[in-house]
């Protein structure tokens, strides 16, 4: 198990699913992230930021004339963990 920990990255300040932003980390994703905002674990978030303390989620099914998901930004206290 040490030898698994030692070999994931370091978890970015700010990181995005989205492979078009420029704050995706493809290595980072190989492994399982999770996202603790406010104390509540949550599945739902797209983009973070730990020093701003923001997540961005879908807002409902709404999408873009791209066919993107719409997003909002939650401000709040945000962990990132490996889980």
């Amino acid at each position: 198990m040490e030898e698994e920990a030692s070999a994931r990255p370091a978890l970015p300040d700010r990181l995005s699913i989205d492979p078009r932003s420029p704050h995706h980390v493809a290595d980072v994703f190989r492994h399982d992230v999770g996202i603790r905002f406010n104390g509540k674990e949550r599945e739902d978030v797209e983009e973070y930021c730990v020093s701003e303390g923001w997540v961005r989620v879908p807002a409902g099914r709404t999408v873009d004339r791209k066919g993107q998901p719409l997003m909002i930004k939650i401000k709040g206290k945000v962990e990132a963990f490996y889980k």
